[in-house]
This record gives C-alpha cells, sequence and structure tokens, in this order.
C-alpha cells in the first residue's frame, strides 16, 4: 500500500467538497434507489461481481463516475479510467492491447470510459470488437440519449441504466451529511439553517456535485465569529448563487400556487404577467416539460376551437423542450405562453366535455341506438344492428339524419360555440348543420 505524504494530506485537504465526499461504497451513495435499493437489478449484479457492458445514462452530478469507481473497489478485475474528452484511435488500441493481455492472464478488464458519446463512429467501433468477444466490458457514461449517440451495434451488446437527477430530500440529506462528515466540515461549527439547506438543494436542481459546491462557497465565505464557529446569512448565500432564492418547492403549495398564476395571467390576456410566472418556476428549477404539460391543457381548456392553432403550437413547445432542455428551451416556452395570453379565449370545449361527462356517469348503461352499431356478425344484422345507417360521405351535403345519442338524451346539445375568434364559423357553420337536420326529421 502507498504510503500517504505530507503533500499527499495537504493535497487532499485542498480537494473541492464534493472529491472530498465522493462516495467509496453502495451505502454512501445518494439517490437512484430505483437501480441500487435492496434486490434491486444493479446492485445485485455489483455484489455479485458478475457486471456486463453497460451505459449509465442521467444528468450530471448524479453520480454516473462515481458508481463506476464503487464497481472499480468492489470488482476482481482490472480497472481502466478512459476520458473521451482527451482520448483518440491510437490510445483505445492501446487500451485494448492492456485489456487482451489481461485476458491471456485470466483477468477480467472494465473499462469506464466518461462522455462516451463525444466518441465519434469511428472510435466507438474500435470498442466492439472487444467487447464482443468478452475482452473488455465496457462502462460508458454519457448525459445524451444513447439511442442517438451511441453506435447501435455497440449498444445492442450493452444495458442502459437511467440514473436520475437527485430528488430535493436526497441532496438536503447530502448537504447535512456534509456538515458532519470529517471528510467535510464535520470538525467545524457551521451555522447555517435547514431553510438554507433546502434552498440549496433547490438550486442545485438534482445536481449532487452543484449543491456541494454551492455549500462549500457559501461556508468558506460566512460570518467567522470569536468561537471560531461560521455564520452562513441569507445574503451570503444570495451572492453566493448570484441570485435570490426563490420561494418555491416542486412538491409543496407553492408549486401549485405558481402554476396557477401563469395559468389565470394567461386566462386574463396578460402576457407580462405569464412570463413573469413561467420565469419563476423554470429559474426555481422546474421541470420544463410539466411547464408544457399545462400549456397543452390550456390551449384547448381556454382556447379551443376561438384559434385551433393554439393546441398546434403548445405541442410543438413540449417537443422543442424536450429536444433541447434547459437553459435554451424556455424561449419556446415563451413563445407559447405569449401567444396563448393573446390569443382569444373560449372554453366551450371544456364545458362540453363536463356537462357530457354529467350524463355519462349518471346515464352509464344508456343503449347505442341500433342505427350506430357495429353489425359484424350474421346475429348482429338479424337484431337490426346498423339498420338503417346512412354513409354521410355518400351524400351530397355529407350530412344525414340518423340518431346519434341515445333515446333518453335525444336533443341535449353540450357543445356551444363562443364567438370569439375563429369559433364564430364553427358556430355558423353548427347552425346550418342543425337547420338542415332539422329540416330533414321534420321531413
Amino acid at each position: 500500500m502507498k504510503q500517504m505524504t505530507l503533500f499527499d494530506t495537504i493535497a487532499a485537504d485542498t480537494q473541492p467538497l464534493a472529491a472530498r465526499l465522493r462516495p467509496a461504497t453502495l451505502e454512501e451513495f445518494a439517490g437512484q434507489t430505483q437501480l441500487l435499493g435492496p434486490g434491486k437489478v444493479l446492485r445485485r449484479l455489483i455484489e455479485s461481481d458478475q457486471i456486463s457492458s453497460m451505459i449509465f445514462w442521467g444528468p450530471p452530478g448524479v453520480g454516473k463516475t462515481t458508481l463506476a469507481r464503487i464497481i472499480a473497489n468492489r470488482t476482481k478485475a482490472s480497472f481502466i479510467d478512459f476520458s473521451a474528452v482527451t482520448s483518440g484511435i491510437k490510445e483505445i488500441r492501446t487500451v485494448m492491447k492492456e485489456a487482451e493481455d489481461n485476458r491471456l492472464y485470466g483477468t477480467k478488464t472494465i473499462v469506464f470510459v466518461d462522455e462516451i458519446h463525444r466518441f465519434n463512429k469511428a472510435q466507438q467501433d474500435a470498442f466492439l470488437p472487444f467487447v464482443e468477444k468478452g475482452s473488455i466490458i465496457l462502462i460508458g457514461a454519457t448525459t445524451e440519449n444513447p439511442s442517438f449517440e451511441i453506435n447501435s451495434a455497440l449498444l445492442s451488446r450493452c444495458r442502459v441504466f437511467v440514473l436520475q437527477a437527485l430528488k430535493k430530500e436526497e441532496l438536503t440529506a447530502l448537504l447535512a451529511r456534509a456538515l458532519t462528515d470529517p471528510r467535510g466540515f464535520g470538525g467545524q461549527k457551521i451555522n447555517i439553517s435547514p431553510k438554507m439547506l433546502d434552498m440549496i438543494a433547490l438550486f442545485a436542481n438534482g445536481d449532487a456535485r452543484t449543491a456541494l459546491s454551492v455549500l462549500e462557497m457559501v461556508i468558506l465565505n460566512g460570518d467567522l465569529d470569536s468561537s471560531g464557529g461560521i455564520t452562513v446569512s441569507m445574503e451570503i448565500l444570495e451572492q453566493c448563487t448570484s441570485k435570490k432564492p426563490l420561494l418555491y418547492d416542486k412538491n409543496g403549495e407553492e408549486h401549485y400556487n405558481l402554476i396557477s398564476a401563469l395559468h389565470k395571467s394567461m386566462r386574463n390576456s396578460d402576457p407580462d404577467a405569464a412570463v413573469y410566472w413561467l420565469a419563476r418556476m423554470l429559474e426555481a428549477g422546474e421541470d420544463p416539460l410539466y411547464v408544457a404539460r399545462r400549456v397543452i391543457r390550456f390551449a384547448s381548456e381556454d382556447v379551443g376551437l376561438a384559434d385551433p392553432r393554439a393546441l398546434q403550437i403548445a405541442v410543438s413547445a413540449y417537443q422543442a423542450c424536450h429536444f433541447i432542455g434547459m437553459p435554451e428551451c424556455t424561449v419556446h416556452l415563451t413563445e407559447a405562453v405569449v401567444f396563448m395570453s393573446l390569443a382569444p379565449k373560449s372554453n366551450a370545449l371544456y364545458k362540453a366535455y363536463e356537462a357530457a361527462k354529467l350524463d355519462a356517469v349518471k346515464d352509464l348503461a344508456e343503449p347505442v341506438p341500433l342505427v350506430i352499431r357495429n353489425a359484424v356478425t350474421d346475429l348482429m344484422k338479424n337484431l337490426d344492428y346498423g339498420k338503417g345507417y346512412q354513409y354521410a360521405h355518400d351524400t351530397e351535403e355529407k350530412l344525414t339524419d340518423i340518431q346519434c345519442l341515445p333515446d333518453a338524451l335525444l336533443g341535449r346539445e353540450y357543445y356551444r360555440p363562443a364567438k370569439e375568434g375563429e369559433e364564430s364559423l364553427y358556430q355558423e357553420r353548427l347552425e346550418k348543420i342543425k337547420a338542415w337536420k332539422k329540416k330533414h326529421n321534420a321531413g
């Protein structure tokens, strides 16, 4: 074992907090319970030393590299750490020769490739024959979707494990441990409120490295008292994050207050307020896809056929958020939110469904009229299924006078068009249809 020197000790002390607290065991690892909880598949593979080639896919700061190092500590295989940023074909061939030599001596080799998506097709192909014949066990880490960034041949020989952004509670627990762990600030008296730890966790937005870096920064800039203790104030926290911590909890009341504020600002045609509430949520770490889903709902609930483009724009904004993520997608959500705010408003579709729902729940057993039943057997035809049905496309007007509502609900009107925007055109069309049917039914 290598003996620690004075210089090693000094170097360890000057390491960033995130490096000093890097977990060495599965028990210290924060988050990813869906993969590493008791009895979960990845934990079983690690504990039994039955690792096969795999890809760790997840956002920054969730533990992809750390997990690979934990595997390195537990496995009986030789472990080679490889960076896609600084390595090329020549380096890959050198590593593969080392792995081949290990195989001849009966030793497995795990090659960990950080940011594997940065390798081009030729570089990725260089791994393929060695993965196929078992010379190496490849573990790749990527922040990009492997379906698009990893060669299909290589990807088919790897199992993909999706690592998720850490929850606020997991980050808060990690920060609390940093205050007591000897590798962190366990030997110092730190005065920082639980509320501030929650704010740092929210600011980090699922990234453990960011959370620990911010904690280290606020403590190093805290106020030192006469007893040697360090006090972190809200002012220090605000300065170190370059922004005022926003009061926001994705799972709490404020979450629903803010989405309500956005929805109602758009409904009241106030684009300035709508964009403000949008920014409040996104800058506090809200998932842009959640906001986009709410905008899609708004497009039909509050705009509807007054401007049918609303739904198209809302869905397009969701797709844009999915494709490029934060922070670039903020402009796409802003476009959708401003459009919804300025669009003519109609809740006719929402009211139509709610009215129909009341009758549907109350009269669940109402039979489908025979004329519009599906006659797929001779027995059904003998029972008059589909008898008298008229195919609308065979008529000049593309209209028929057949009855489509159950007898008990005949004459019900659920959809009542508003007179706003393009829905006035649908209202005119509906009035003509009703007039035609009334005339032909009377006949």
